[in-house]
């Protein structure tokens, strides 16, 4: 009986020191408070315990070295001189304390110096679990303090949880070390169909029987209309590339038919009149002009421009200057000089599907 009262005794002891030693604090966190049920015997001891590193001048009331007592009420607030639209603190459950600041001027992660006057109640030094880092996030750049040991902790004690689209360097596992840079994009792909116009082609075929600069419709033209799936990337809100996936025609175009009088040989146009093309494909014939060389006739390029002829089918190019009008077959769009054409094949082959750049 007595071994019992006894032991009954030092239990009830036992309860009352550790109960003796457990204070009831207020923690307020850049203007956010939480109750702490603690045993820290000092304020330091105290944010140590809640992973609270004081290593960038945070401003604390009272004082770090203020021993703690039950009931008190214990105030972080931001750097003197750091906005507090520029400061942001957080202690996870876990004990992972990350306090971040917008990229500053000058001073403690370029935020002013604290006053002389006000040292007492600054932390000096850098805990050794303790790192400062730079965290880009969706391009705006932070700097940070924290005792997160990888990426990962520290993005989740910045309330960030990447997704699988989302894009994270070093990756989450890599160890934090003072001075490296963190980035995270957010970044994400939609899929989304839209109506879309296919634009008509013009097609002309030119005749001698109309004088320069006449032109006739022979059928308008008309637009057509298809459903086009599209995929979008959007990198930290911005669209950087748009990319059609696939394309169901509606509604197919109607191509334009025309019937043109050449240009002039003092007048000419480096662009296909109706289209604005820089290259032509079509077909190529020669004729029999009353002079030899490497000429050509064509429709509307400028007299004395040099054109690439090539065969598409062999690869054989020549290079003529145009020096004539034509010509004025339907499909047909340059005529060469025999000497042009049997670069390219022999004069029996007549017509050649051919490309011209100049």
């Amino acid at each position: 009986m007595k071994a019992a009262i006894v032991a009954v005794g030092v239990t009830a002891s036992v309860l009352i020191v550790s109960s003796a030693w457990a204070k009831d604090v207020t923690l307020v966190i850049d203007g956010h408070s939480q109750e702490v049920h603690t045993r820290s015997t000092s304020v330091e001891d105290l944010l140590t315990d809640q992973g609270v590193p004081l290593s960038i001048g945070l401003q604390v009331q009272p004082p770090p070295a203020t021993t703690l007592a039950d009931g008190m009420t214990v105030v972080v607030s931001p750097p003197p001189g750091v906005p507090a639209d520029g400061f942001q603190a957080a202690v996870t459950s876990t004990g992972v304390g990350v306090w971040v600041v917008e990229r500053p001027d000058a001073g403690p992660f370029g935020k002013a110096d604290p006053a002389t006057e006000e040292a007492s109640t600054f932390a000096v030094g850098v805990g050794p679990s303790e790192v400062t880092v730079r965290a880009v996030v969706a391009g705006k750049v932070h700097d940070v303090s924290t005792n997160a040991a990888t990426t990962e902790a520290l993005l989740t004690a910045m309330g960030i949880q990447p997704d699988a689209d989302d894009r994270v360097v070093p990756p989450p596992s890599t160890p934090l070390h003072d001075g490296m840079t963190v980035r995270f994009d957010t970044v994400q792909t939609v899929v989304h169909r839209a109506l879309t116009p296919i634009p008509y082609a013009v097609m002309t075929d030119y005749t001698s029987k109309l004088t320069p600069g006449q032109l006739r419709v022979l059928r308008t033209g008309t637009t057509g209309l298809a459903r086009t799936t599209f995929e979008t990337r959007v990198v930290n809100g911005k669209v950087v590339s748009t990319t059609a996936l696939q394309r169901s025609v509606i509604e197919p175009p109607l191509a334009e038919r025309r019937l043109s009088a050449p240009w002039s040989m003092y007048e000419g146009t480096l662009v296909e009149p109706g289209t604005g093309a820089t290259t032509q494909t079509g077909e190529a014939s020669w004729y029999d002009p009353p002079w030899s060389g490497l000429t050509a006739a064509h429709p509307w390029l400028p007299f004395g421009t040099l054109v690439t002829v090539t065969d598409r089918a062999t690869g054989r190019s020549v290079t003529v200057v145009i020096d004539d009008r034509g010509p004025f077959g339907a499909g047909r769009i340059i005529d060469l000089s025999p000497e042009a054409f049997a670069q390219l094949a022999p004069l029996g082959r007549g017509v050649l599907d051919v490309e011209l750049d100049w």
